[in-house]
């Protein structure tokens, strides 16, 4: 029911497979969560329940590749903070001692730059590739 409902957000050029493993991830949290309400997560799992959990394990070396691909398009100013405060987990001030940039330009690159990104993942061009 929920790949129904969420039909209009599939996009042709996108793997169909990527985005059902999404939705059926957002539906076993929306599970789980349901669950943590009632206090049912304090039952131990059973043997058989390690099937839900299985994937496939090669995907986090498809996704890291994918974004590895797309912070390359993105000009140093944008990527540098990203890789540094999204990815490693450095503080905004620490990413601006270590690029040489302003705290404020550090801020605006993640901006800028996670909106260009969700550009390119929607097959958009940002307005500094024209």
């Amino acid at each position: 029911m929920a790949v129904h409902n969420a039909r209009h957000t599939y996009r042709a050029e996108q793997p169909l497979t990527a985005w059902v493993q999404a939705i059926a991830r957002y539906k076993l949290a929306d599970h789980f969560r349901a669950f943590a309400r009632r206090e049912a997560l304090q039952q131990p799992l059973e043997e058989d329940d390690g099937e839900l959990f299985a994937g496939e394990d090669d995907e986090p070396a498809h996704a890291s590749r994918d974004l590895g691909r797309l912070l390359q398009r993105l000009p140093e100013r944008q990527r540098l903070p990203i890789v540094h405060v999204k990815l490693e987990g450095l503080s905004v001030e620490e990413t601006a001692r270590l690029t040489g940039l302003s705290s404020s330009a550090v801020k605006v690159g993640i901006h800028r730059g996670l909106k260009a990104l969700a550009g390119m993942i929607r097959g958009k061009r940002n307005d500094e590739d024209r």
